[in-house]
């Protein structure tokens, strides 16, 4: 059985301003790091064989510091990047309610090409640790995606707020992904209701 255990990034500035931040390149700040320094924490008690990480650096910086406790192989994946907004990236939600009340973002990555390209990084992380457990770092959008993807095209609630450093499991047994726990935080010491998207 493979397991993955996917951790959301730290917290940005624009997660707690509420902006839309997408594939711009938004770093951690200082409660993202400590938020990313307890998972570390977290997990350093169990035997994990590798970290795949988005290349954005709000991700890649949340893997490094956790990886300072686990000292395993660290893989950039791109597959796992956040998907694009387009124009809305920046936006905070009353700009997007005001610009784009559909919420059709003008430019924004399709949600067919964001779910074909998570079912083949899915794919690639089984294939390289078959029976193995491994984290993933990766972004509040790409994590829903992810989990309508697993749960077989059934639309995960949107409702369900994805904390910063929350972590979530995902097992694969007799070709079946499953969904397990998600969005745990109890490892965390402080949770922004701000940060949660």
């Amino acid at each position: 059985m493979t397991e993955i255990c996917v951790v959301r990034h730290g917290e940005t500035d624009w997660n707690t301003l509420g902006k839309l931040q997408g594939v711009t390149d938004v770093p951690l700040n200082n409660r993202g790091i400590q938020q990313a320094k307890e998972c570390g924490v977290f997990f350093k008690n169990a035997n994990w064989s590798a970290i795949f990480t988005s290349p954005l650096s709000r991700a890649k910086r949340t893997a490094v510091i956790i990886n300072e406790q686990l000292h395993i192989p660290l893989i950039e994946i791109e597959a796992f990047k956040e998907r694009s907004f387009g124009d809305a990236e920046g936006m905070d939600i009353e700009e997007r309610i005001k610009v784009f009340p559909n919420k059709q973002y003008s430019n924004q990555e399709s949600l067919d090409v964001l779910l074909a390209r998570l079912r083949n990084g899915i794919v690639d992380i089984h294939e390289q640790y078959r029976n193995d457990k491994v984290i993933l770092v990766a972004h509040g959008a790409v994590i829903h995606a992810l989990f309508t993807l697993l749960e077989n095209g059934d639309t995960f609630p949107q409702e369900v707020r994805l904390t910063n450093a929350g972590i979530s499991y995902i097992s694969i047994q007799d070709d079946r992904w499953l969904l397990g726990d998600f969005n745990q935080s109890a490892h965390l010491s402080q949770v922004s209701e701000i940060g949660k998207i």
